[in-house]
């Protein structure tokens, strides 16, 4: 007669307990490795023709160029704003910058004087993901706020390390006076903050080791040991004027001190794609190269290139918003991809919502669109249509390949200095004609009409906030 082992009630139910603690444990796991590791560099000014992937001719950027060549190339990815403060408003919370009044017709950022900043409402990308289970590291320039409520440590960051506005503030009396200050700089003309979270380590800051402190910075806190999965977002002072580069990096460079500040960023994103393939997290980590405006023209050869895009920050011409962006994560975006889709660092935070599986705010509007589908090679861009403001000004509308101009503006120190509404409108086909040279609006009267159309609907539901930065 053939005899089976029987187990008692008891181990039966330990057994089924076990296995139910095992099935949750795994899930638990699969959860985890499906939320990847999310990582933004932001770089500050940088023109769309500054990297060898872009096209400039002397800047050599050969770890970009591998990121490029390992992930994807965005050639029509654009910032939000022209400028510093309500770019960066605009990526952090997924929303048009007058939506939350981080803009002004007057002070077109903020400044060591202002009392204003990212409003404690406003929902931030880290505080999504911060509530999705990530921990999150800010490291680099702020330009949200610089008073203690404002800082990154209260929207959504475990950590900060960084400068709270731009580098060419808090200009000191003894500095030389006009453009000298800049031409020729000194970290101590320039009493900017280097901050730890709430507190200042370093005034003047050490400008010449920024880029170097803010890679060792960004190294360690993605090798601090943690079980959570995390959000990096590196936002360098550079190629912003005035330009400052370490030793390691002077006279490097054929395109001279501003190709120096440019190959001492390629190389810190270098160390960083480095430490990631080293530490097996490659795999599980998106991370987003792009910048917050184009070049600052007027600064002759201490500002960049915007290639053969029209003219650079300041402006809604296509130089001052089309960025050159990158994007990699190795084993979920293809190889050498360059798309053609239209993006926005706006749409970031729902992208990362996706990504993340974290819950995007549903108690306003916002203004992004997930992405995964490009990334994942799975389908095209949701975003049809793009809207270009000056501050409270909407200049310019794209929609498909047509981009209709309402109003001008020129590059800091260009014409025209004042805005200037166009009688009538101008349309440039941005495929056939990215350097905006060839008004088609006369042959194109029902793609006018159409474009006016959308501006109709966008401003039905648009309600503007009150302007923060003048208070």
């Amino acid at each position: 007669m053939h005899s089976r082992r029987l187990l008692s009630a008891s181990a039966r139910g330990l057994l089924f307990l076990t296995f139910i603690g095992q099935t949750i444990g795994l899930l638990t796991l699969r959860s985890a490795a499906a939320q990847p590791n999310l990582i933004v560099i932001f770089c500050d000014d940088l023109g769309y023709g500054d990297l060898s992937c872009f096209g400039h001719p002397s800047i050599r950027t050969p770890e970009l160029d591998r990121m490029a060549s390992e992930g994807m190339r965005w050639l029509q990815f654009y910032s939000a704003a022209p400028v510093c403060t309500p770019s960066r408003a605009a990526l952090m919370t997924g929303r048009l910058p007058l939506r939350n009044g981080m803009c002004s017709n007057q002070r077109r950022v903020l400044f060591p004087d202002s009392n204003g900043g990212l409003p404690a409402e406003e929902i931030t990308i880290a505080e999504m993901l911060r509530d999705a289970g990530y921990r999150t590291g800010c490291v680099g320039k702020w330009h949200l706020g610089h008073l203690p409520q404002y800082l990154p440590t209260e929207h959504g960051f475990d950590s900060y390390f960084g400068i709270p506005y731009s580098n060419d503030m808090d200009r000191v009396a003894s500095a030389p006076s006009g453009k000298l200050a800049i031409t020729e700089p000194k970290s101590e003309y320039f009493n900017v903050p280097l901050m730890r979270d709430k507190q200042e380590v370093e005034r003047p800051a050490d400008q010449t080791t920024l880029t170097r402190r803010y890679t060792e910075e960004a190294i360690r806190f993605i090798k601090e040991p943690s079980e959570q999965p995390f959000f990096l977002y590196l936002a360098h002072s550079m190629p912003h004027v005035p330009l400052f580069r370490s030793s390691e990096f002077a006279d490097r460079s054929r395109r001279g001190l501003y190709g120096d500040v440019v190959e001492e960023i390629d190389d810190s994103v270098g160390q960083i794609l480095k430490v990631l393939r080293d530490e097996q997290l490659s795999r599980n980590t998106l991370v987003v190269f792009t910048s917050d405006n184009g070049p600052w023209l007027s600064q002759a050869d201490h500002g960049g290139s915007a290639g053969l895009l029209r003219e650079g920050k300041g402006t809604t011409w296509e130089g001052g918003m089309r960025e050159p962006t990158i994007m990699w994560w190795p084993g979920t975006i293809a190889a050498n991809q360059a798309t053609l889709e239209l993006g926005s660092t706006m749409d970031l935070m729902a992208t990362f919502a996706t990504l993340a599986e974290a819950e995007l705010p549903r108690d306003r509007r916002l203004d992004s669109y997930d992405l995964t589908a490009v990334l994942r090679g799975s389908g095209n861009s949701p975003r049809e249509t793009l809207f270009y403001y000056r501050a409270y000004e909407l200049m310019a509308v794209r929609m498909g390949p047509w981009k209709l101009h309402l109003q001008e503006h020129g590059s800091y120190g260009s014409e025209p200095k004042k805005l200037t509404k166009l009688d009538k409108p101008k349309l440039y086909h941005l495929e056939h004609d990215p350097g905006e040279r060839y008004n088609m609006a006369s042959s194109q009267p029902g793609t006018v009409q159409q474009i006016q159309s959308l501006i109709d609907l966008h401003r039905a539901d648009l309600q503007p906030a009150d302007t923060l930065l003048e208070h």
